[in-house]
């Protein structure tokens, strides 16, 4: 079995020794730009690890895990355009160092190039693969227009933001895990188990996600915390602290939202004690740790030999147990 560590850095070498058509330049030299950019390379990882598991061959599953790295970034490269982010890993976005016209053009030639790769598992599997594949991907496109959507409503449920985080986010590592089960040649059912075992650590993986938004050290989280508040992001905080609140409470919330200019500093620290006095940290754990053990669970219906299992449960650990 490969640890976590190597099966990054097989597929960061990957990355690195994929080449690209010189001309045109513009079409190209942004896939090869925006791959550089690095990132841990975990959902990739996650066909190889899955392959693993079943003793299957990391070989073979090297082209279909690039497949997954390629949409994925293509992913970020059209969601930059659509949040007019001006930085992605600490780099200018693609549209920001070229134009729109260009990252759009070229996030289409990453997904292209993503079904080429993903096409190179054996005959007897394919239907099966691009059918996995087609799903997740139409799947991260729902969940970013539903994501899109809750911006412009006022209220939206906690059972709504779930489901959307569970398209947006999860339904990509619970696919990337069933076609590298698929290489590994599991069973259907060990297959499925896997994906569900997959899709409930990414809900648990974005609830995670949320609470170290707000209560994250930064150091540790690599963003800005507190970004949430900030942009009033419907997560599972702020839904559940609106449920929660009333009276007082619920109008100094509605207050903090309404405001067009304020001091951030200020916003986050108000939000935030609004929170505690609610015990919506609490509860948010309490939920992302319901996901976290569904996971498992599923996980543990697989039918391997115990000492195969290790890899994969540390990295379930490792997702779920960030450093706040």
């Amino acid at each position: 079995m490969h640890s976590i560590k190597e099966l990054q850095q097989i597929i960061d070498q990957a990355v690195k020794e994929t080449t690209y058509p010189a001309e045109p330049k513009e079409l190209y030299e942004p896939i090869s730009y925006l791959m550089s950019l690095g990132g841990k390379r975990l959902r990739p990882a996650l066909v190889l690890m899955a392959t693993d598991l079943f003793n299957g061959d990391i070989k073979a599953a090297l082209a279909p895990a690039l497949a997954i790295e390629l949409f994925h970034n293509f992913t970020l490269m059209h969601d930059d355009i659509m949040d007019k982010a001006p930085l992605r890993r600490g780099k200018p976005t693609v549209h920001a160092k070229w134009n729109e016209s260009v990252a759009i053009l070229s996030g289409d030639v990453m997904f292209v190039k993503a079904y080429k790769m993903m096409i190179q598992v054996k005959p007897d599997i394919l239907i099966q693969v691009l059918e996995i594949f087609n799903t997740t991907a139409v799947g991260v496109c729902e969940g970013q227009q539903i994501d899109m959507n809750f911006e412009l409503r006022d209220e939206v449920s906690v059972a709504e933001y779930i489901e959307m985080i569970r398209l947006k986010t999860a339904v990509l590592l619970g696919g990337a895990l069933k076609i590298g089960a698929l290489i590994g040649e599991a069973s259907e059912t060990d297959a499925q188990h896997l994906y569900e075992f997959g899709e409930n650590l990414g809900i648990a993986f974005q609830l995670q996600d949320d609470i170290l938004d707000v209560y994250g050290d930064p150091e540790k989280f690599g963003k800005q915390v507190g970004g949430d508040i900030i942009s009033n992001k419907k997560t599972f905080l702020l839904i559940t602290a609106l449920a929660l609140a009333k009276g007082d409470v619920l109008e100094e919330l509605n207050h903090w939202l309404s405001l067009k200019e304020f001091n951030p500093e200020e916003k986050v620290m108000a939000v935030r004690a609004i929170y505690d006095q609610l015990g919506i940290r609490t509860l948010s754990e309490s939920k992302m740790q319901s996901y976290a053990e569904k996971s498992i669970t599923e996980f543990n219906l697989i039918n391997v030999p115990g000492e195969n299992k290790g890899v994969l449960l540390e990295f379930a650990e490792m997702l779920v147990e960030r450093q706040h």
